[in-house]
Parts: C-alpha cells; sequence; structure tokens
C-alpha cells in the first residue's frame, strides 16, 4: 500500500548524523512516495528498516536500496499484519519505532461516493493504521525511547476543499488516534502525526495547480516531509509526544 509515485530523490537528502543508528523501525507504504523517501532517509540515518507495502514489486526496489526487509501485505487484513509484524521483530531484533505512511485517497462529492469506497478509505488509513501500530505494540513496550509517528493531512486538520470526506474524515480520525494512543503509551512510547500539504507523488496528480493558495506557493517534495518524520522519530523530539506537526507550506493558516 503506498501513497504515491515513486517521486522521492535520494541524491536531495542531507548529510547523515546516524541519529537512528540502531533504532529499528517499520515503515508502511514503503514501495513509493513519502514511504520510500522515508525508507531513504531513515536507512542514510543508521536505522535498520522492515518494509511494509501491497506494491510487492515496488516494495522490493525499495527495499534494494536501503538493505531493508521487505513484507508484501495488506495493511487492512489483521491477521497478516499480525504475521508481519512478529517476523519483523524476528528480523530486526526488536521494534523501537513505527512509521505509518500507507494511505489512498479518494475524490468525491459526499452524495457520490458509495458507502464500499469510504469504508476502503477509513480501513486503509485509519484503521490500518491502528492495526499496525497494535501489532508492533508489544515490542515498541519493551523497548526505550519508542516512537510511533502516523501520517495524517492538512485536510484532517483544515478540511476546506469539496470533494475530500472520506480522505479528510480519515485524516482527522488519524490526528485523534494519535492524540489517543500517546495519552495511553506515555511515558515509554511517543506517538505524534504529521500533517502535510499537497506532495510531488501520484497522489497530486491533477490537482498540483492547488498549491499557489500556499503560502510558500508550490508543492513539497517527499524528501521534506520525511526530514519532519525523522525529527519526530529521533531523540531530537524527545519532549514531544500527541503533535500533529502541519509541514503543509502555509496551507492551514494561508
Amino acid at each position: 500500500m503506498s501513497t504515491a509515485s515513486d517521486t522521492s530523490s535520494p541524491e536531495r537528502q542531507q548529510p547523515s548524523a546516524r541519529r537512528l543508528e540502531g533504532r529499528r523501525i517499520v515503515v508502511t507504504g514503503a514501495a513509493a512516495g513519502i514511504g520510500r523517501a522515508v525508507a531513504h532517509r531513515f536507512a542514510h540515518e543508521g536505522a535498520t528498516l522492515a518494509l511494509f507495502d501491497r506494491d510487492a514489486d515496488g516494495l522490493a526496489a525499495t527495499a534494494a536500496d536501503t538493505g531493508a526487509t521487505a513484507f508484501p501485505l495488506d495493511i487492512t487484513d489483521e491477521e497478516d499484519v499480525a504475521l508481519a509484524a512478529g517476523r519483523a521483530a524476528s528480523a530486526l531484533g526488536g521494534i523501537d519505532g513505527v512509521v505509518n505512511s500507507a494511505g489512498i485517497m479518494y475524490r468525491g462529492l459526499v452524495g457520490d461516493v458509495p458507502a464500499e469506497d469510504w469504508r476502503r478509505v477509513l480501513d486503509v488509513n485509519l484503521t490500518g493504521t491502528y492495526l499496525v501500530t497494535r501489532a508492533c505494540l508489544p515490542w515498541l513496550q519493551q523497548a526505550p525511547g519508542s516512537t510511533v509517528v502516523n501520517m495524517a493531512s492538512g485536510q484532517g486538520l483544515l478540511p476546506n476543499s469539496p470533494g475530500y470526506t472520506a480522505y479528510a474524515a480519515s485524516k482527522g480520525g488519524i490526528v485523534a488516534l494519535t492524540r489517543a494512543l500517546a495519552a495511553e503509551l506515555a511515558p515509554g512510547v511517543r506517538v505524534n502525526s504529521v500533517c502535510p500539504g499537497m506532495v510531488d507523488t501520484a497522489m497530486a496528480d491533477g490537482h498540483r495547480d492547488n498549491a499557489v493558495h500556499y503560502a510558500l506557493k508550490r508543492l513539497a517534495d517527499p524528501s521534506e516531509i520525511a526530514q519532519v518524520i525523522l525529527f519526530l522519530t529521533s531523540d531530537e523530539s524527545s519532549y514531544v509526544t500527541g503533535a500533529a506537526l502541519a509541514a503543509d507550506g502555509g496551507r492551514t493558516f494561508h
């Protein structure tokens, strides 16, 4: 399951400070887009990775680039997720970080969105985030300094465009889920969400001109969002939990 096409550029990454040396991290949606950019950035920073995605070919390519272990699966399948989490923990020697980047979008006015598609968006974006986090929790709770970073959206903070009802509901749910988990799992596990605006991935196709309305007047590169996720995963954010960090080029205030 991935958020977008392969537009991330490892060449754009900043020099490594090995901020994730020794960390063992699961990244979902790693076949493309933001998830792939996260995998590259985290591997560059010294993390050992297990990658989840429904796109087996794209996942294999990311794994080959990063030295990660690939687990092709649908994150809405509870049994497959639990099995993959156990295998990932075995391969990594534990799990002390999760990045829930997998997601899909469905555009349509509320009267035109079939209930089946509504459920699919919530199943992937919200329930999938819950299932992966829950499956990894036994290992997260055993490791000091564990982190979970969930991919929300500016639409989850401020739904302000027609046609995004299912997507906005799922991403708003992720913001609320993140805060609930942060309260429940503290102080052992820090849980935060990132709320991007429009990112230069396949998900933005056909809507790229909307970025002109952002304060920064452009789309984000996936590597820029990966940098925010790196901050929330590293010790540099050690006093941050329950946050919904807007990395949206000024969308939510402009």
